[in-house]
């Protein structure tokens, strides 16, 4: 499955505070090839969340095209408070649309300690992918 290969292949860039590895992975299924130069709004690819800290209420989920960062593709704040799978359809953000070829996509998610994406920063996780693939 392209999802497992992807969470075997995440990029932890780091975490605060935490005792274990906050992680996320996800994949691109399901997203049509964009190929007209603009991005459209849609859910949020399904994503992996493992070793979710203690005392997490909510997640920040952003996405940066890591090729043209002044992009604002936004994101979303979900409320989770343990790992397992965020389904599609938790958020919506605009997808990924690169003009030319291919870009590399980076997903922040951050967990924080109060519901709605308030609080505390309990600990960052990062994942990256090229889209398309």
């Amino acid at each position: 499955m392209r999802l497992a290969v992807a969470f075997a292949a995440l990029a932890l860039v780091g975490h605060v505070g935490a005792a274990e590895a906050f992680e996320i992975g996800f994949d691109w299924e399901g997203l049509k090839l964009c190929n007209t130069g603009r991005a459209n709004t849609v859910s949020n690819p399904r994503f992996v969340i493992k070793d979710v800290p203690a005392g997490t209420q909510s997640i920040i989920f952003k996405m940066v095209d890591l090729n043209n960062p002044r992009y604002n593709h936004g994101g979303g704040t979900v409320n989770v408070s343990q790992s397992g799978t965020l389904a599609r359809g938790a958020f919506r953000y605009k997808s990924p649309c690169p003009p030319r070829g291919s870009n590399t996509y980076e997903w922040t998610a951050t967990a924080k300690a109060g519901a709605g994406g308030r609080g505390k920063t309990l600990a960052v996780a990062k994942a990256r992918r090229r889209y398309p693939e």
